[in-house]
């Protein structure tokens, strides 16, 4: 095991394009790349999007693509295909690949390590950027080039892995909305009636509580903040609690909280179990039952036509926003019970099964991070 600086086996790639004569048919934004997420999934055409001067970057396959502004977002990249980005993404590759796999870069650069480093040394603070130089002295311990080689075949295996579980969590997600509009239409040509949510609940929506949270306490209420509420509908593991206060903002299972407003507007939690409360920033609703079974109003605002809802109505200002008259105008798709119920046994079911995608994509990741961490 070697110690080595970043700078002395990595290359940092400057070949622009001319665009006055550009070859080449697609570009990758920083906004195109996921965090933590080495495949790029997304892309812009030079032919159809009017594209700044600063995308003259040329990238080949097999380099890697790293965002350099915000770097805590950990955009990293490897490509599989020839295009253009712009200059504050870098293009790297191994200097010499009888010393340094480059397939192992990626997963270095993913590192908590690299990544606290890449913080520490970035400038500015409205949208901090960090420099080559800056990257070049990070040092660590590189391994020889045999035990590389078998530790960046068990990474990019696991990492396919991970990959494969992540498309067929992506079909299953898929089939259920397909599912729901064949069964029940959309608002614009519904199939079933639709009514407003005023009209299946209980009470207008509620503001929650903004009291603050604590770190975790046993035997207090969980506090749920709009930061907590996954994409699928789960809580994140970050758990707070508050004191006991009123028993308005308590939840029992089968409310319904909306987030109305930030990036997460729109994002739906339905409670289970357990004693929480919820905050400011969310809507509770308790459904009439006798209209509209708790789980299928989970599932509808799952749904494209719920989507496209919230992308309709949230108002525009210093950020998103959605109130709570205009949730209790939201029109929904109410179909009579026995088939709310038949399709939450398809939903369900397939609940279940992202559930243990979900859990098996996790512990996945914990092993990638295990190994490139250590």
């Amino acid at each position: 095991m070697a110690i080595v600086k970043f700078g002395d086996i990595v290359r940092d790639v400057k070949i622009n394009v001319d665009r006055a004569n550009n070859p080449y048919e697609h570009y990758v934004a920083g906004d195109h790349m996921d965090s933590e997420d080495l495949t790029i999934h997304h892309y812009g055409s030079f032919e159809t999007d009017d594209v700044g001067p600063a995308f003259t970057r040329i990238f080949k396959p097999g380099q890697i693509l790293y965002g350099s502004r915000r770097t805590y977002l950990k955009k990293v990249a490897v490509a599989d295909f020839e295009g253009i980005c712009a200059n504050t993404t870098f293009v790297l590759e191994s200097k010499d690949e009888a010393l340094f796999d480059n397939r192992l870069l990626p997963f270095i650069m993913l590192s908590d390590a690299f990544t606290r480093w890449s913080i520490a040394h970035s400038k500015g603070s409205t949208n901090p950027y960090v420099l080559f130089s800056d990257l070049a002295d990070y040092e660590f311990d590189l391994p020889p080039i045999a035990e590389q080689k078998v530790l960046a075949d068990k990474l990019w295996a696991a990492y396919r892995l991970k990959e494969s579980y992540k498309k067929l969590l992506a079909a299953t997600e898929d089939m259920v909305k397909s599912q729901f509009i064949e069964m029940f239409g959309t608002l614009d040509e519904p199939k079933v009636e639709v009514k407003k949510l005023i009209d299946v609940v209980l009470s207008s929506g509620q503001y929650g509580s903004n009291t603050s949270a604590t770190d975790y306490q046993e035997g207090k209420p969980r506090y749920i903040r709009i930061t907590d509420i996954n994409d699928d509908g789960s809580l994140n593991d970050d758990i707070k609690t508050a004191e006991v206060i009123e028993d308005k903002y308590k939840l029992i299972p089968g409310d319904i909280v909306f987030a109305r407003t930030g990036a997460t507007v729109g994002k739906t939690y339905m409670h289970e179990t357990g004693n929480a409360i919820y905050a400011g920033y969310l809507i509770k609703y308790q459904m009439d039952e006798s209209k509209m079974k708790p789980a299928f109003m989970k599932a509808f605002t799952h749904s494209k036509t719920y989507y496209n809802w919230v992308a309709n109505s949230q108002k525009i200002g210093a950020q998103p926003n959605i109130s709570a008259a205009q949730y209790d105008k939201m029109p929904v798709l109410v179909p009579q019970i026995k088939k709310q119920e038949e399709f939450l046994t398809i939903y369900q079911q397939a609940d279940k099964s992202g559930f243990e995608l979900r859990k098996s994509i996790d512990a996945i990741d914990a092993v990638i991070k295990s190994l490139i961490n250590s």
